[in-house]
């Protein structure tokens, strides 16, 4: 069973297969012997775990969580991989290999079709340029995951990780903090993929809250002010939420003061309570507000 976590051997399948890495989907396979077992082992709760990973691969990490949890259901954009994985992972019972797009997935059906009523987590070491999409559709469709591990590249994890209302936080802080209480795990070098990326990466884990931290009466409008606010995050707010919703300046300023919030304050400079009471001084007010 050790054979797939053998870098040579996983390069001998791939080239046997003729496989070559494709820049347009940002495969860069994660090789490293000592990170896929330490990944594997901090994403779940127990044994009993389901766990469903995204884009395996060589199937390296897809191994490692098989030896570890009852079940690994992994999801693989790439045909070409199909015929490698089944011959890298041929000695596990325990997986099953889907050739599908994450971002267009049925994940409520694959849940209650592949996991019954188990635990279920999701393993992912993610391509740089779906990372955001893929996180913010596994938080916002509220599945029935107790968290979530990926690997991302190490600015996105710092950012992700932010606490809000600090400099380094942005939009996805936000939109992540409200669904799930961020952790950035470890470091993981360049020289850890093949091919080795421009940059180094690093590992995050997401574990889902069973309530928001804050109170919200339009989600909605709750997550179009914080991404009109960070859209031009060197602006203060009344000049970013008027691009934003159109809504004029000193209307904003006057909303600002309902919330307690300076006007010449900034969107890394609010909490997540501050957006949570704008947001909602918004809805109470919107009869008397004309959006753009």
């Amino acid at each position: 069973m050790q054979k797939t976590f053998d870098i040579s051997y996983a390069r001998k399948i791939l080239q046997k297969h003729g496989f070559t890495f494709s820049k347009s989907l940002g495969q860069n396979f994660l090789i490293n012997p000592t990170v896929c077992p330490r990944m594997a082992e901090m994403c779940g709760t127990s044994e009993n775990c389901g766990v469903i990973e995204i884009g395996p691969g060589a199937g390296i990490l897809t191994a490692a969580l098989a030896q570890r949890y009852y079940k690994v259901v992994a999801i693989e954009l790439d045909r070409r991989l199909m015929a490698v994985l089944n011959e890298t992972l041929c000695d596990y019972n325990n997986i099953k290999i889907i050739n599908g797009d994450a971002l267009k997935v049925d994940f409520c059906k694959l849940i209650n079709d592949e996991f019954e009523n188990n635990k279920v987590v999701v393993c992912a070491n993610l391509p740089y340029y779906i990372t955001s999409p893929v996180i913010m559709r596994l938080l916002e469709e509220k599945l029935p995951v107790q968290a979530i591990t990926v690997m991302v590249q190490k600015d996105a994890a710092k950012r992700i990780c932010a606490k809000p209302g600090t400099r380094e936080s942005g939009a996805i802080s936000y939109s992540v903090n409200y669904h799930a209480k961020p952790s950035f795990l470890f470091n993981v070098s360049a020289g850890s993929f093949l091919p080795p990326p421009k940059v180094d990466s690093a590992v995050i884990k997401l574990d889902i809250l069973s309530e928001p931290p804050v109170t919200v009466k339009d989600e909605s409008l709750f997550f179009r002010l914080i991404h009109a606010a960070f859209a031009q995050r060197r602006k203060t707010l009344p000049n970013s939420i008027n691009s934003g919703f159109g809504i004029a300046k000193d209307r904003i300023i006057y909303l600002l003061s309902l919330a307690e919030i300076k006007p010449t304050a900034r969107a890394e400079e609010l909490t997540m309570d501050d957006f949570a009471s704008l947001s909602n001084i918004l809805s109470e007010n919107e009869d008397n507000i004309l959006y753009r």
